[in-house]
């Protein structure tokens, strides 16, 4: 492929992912809306991702307190881990693993399953029956990618601070008062509002790349293989520089 094709193709595709993003808006905001299958990608989104998100908040709280303390003992400030450790997982690693996790899981699913319904011509089949193939598999999965990670970024935060509070009290000597009150301390409220927006804005851009790498897949099962390698790649660069760019402006707004 020439250069030129290359920037042809990678503009067709920004073009055809902000033409989804007018339909899911269009579908958002007009009837018919189906709320079993809404309901069914909650559950698939948000208690199917719980048990990865617990346990990449519990280890990132325990790695995180363990190296924070090494550090901060050539200060003197053992103390004031949970400080850092809080301010750490609130404001960053919390949303950021928690959409990468999401990412690798939820994001490569849908594109896996919207493409073998491209691949295998059900997509067709339901224009054929009438039905909007975006109101029907794409609206109720960016729904529930909005409303289940930022729950799921709360869950990996709190966990994260009980793994740092247990390998801060048994591994490091502190005390756990002293940890919950650094914990508090090294909070703000501009803190907790940068941890709860950016959520809902990585939310929407894993399940909406992945619904479009998904229907944009063509060329039997191989071509399956390369949406769902391709969503998750795809998925995860847009995670960080969206983070990235939210934590400029919400530094700018907030701060």
């Amino acid at each position: 492929m020439t250069f030129t094709a290359g920037v042809k193709k990678g503009v067709l595709e920004v073009q055809e992912y902000f033409r989804l993003l007018g339909q899911i808006v269009r579908g958002l905001t007009s009837r018919p809306i189906y709320f079993r299958d809404i309901i069914e990608q909650f559950d698939a989104i948000g208690i199917g991702s719980m048990t990865v998100v617990l346990l990449t908040g519990t280890f990132t709280g325990m790695v995180l307190a363990l190296q924070s303390g090494v550090t901060l003992d050539q200060f003197g400030a053992r103390s004031m881990v949970g400080r850092l450790v809080s301010a750490t997982m609130v404001k960053e690693l919390g949303p950021v693993l928690t959409a990468l996790m999401v990412t690798g899981r939820v994001g490569s699913g849908i594109a896996a399953e919207l493409g073998s319904m491209m691949v295998t011509e059900q997509i067709s089949a339901l224009r054929a029956l009438g039905t909007d193939p975006v109101r029907k598999l794409v609206v109720p999965r960016v729904l529930a990618g909005i409303v289940m990670v930022p729950i799921l970024t709360v869950i990996a935060n709190g966990v994260g601070m009980v793994g740092a509070w247990i390998i801060t009290v048994t591994q490091l000597g502190v005390s756990g008062g002293v940890f919950w009150n650094s914990v508090v301390q090294g909070l703000y409220i501009q803190d907790v509002w940068m941890g709860l927006i950016k959520p809902f804005f990585l939310g929407f851009v894993i399940v909406t790349i992945g619904c479009h790498v998904g229907l944009r897949t063509s060329g039997g099962t191989q071509g399956v293989g390369r949406a769902t390698t391709n969503a998750v790649v795809a998925g995860s660069v847009t995670v960080l520089a969206v983070d990235f760019l939210l934590t400029k402006l919400i530094l700018t707004l907030l701060y």
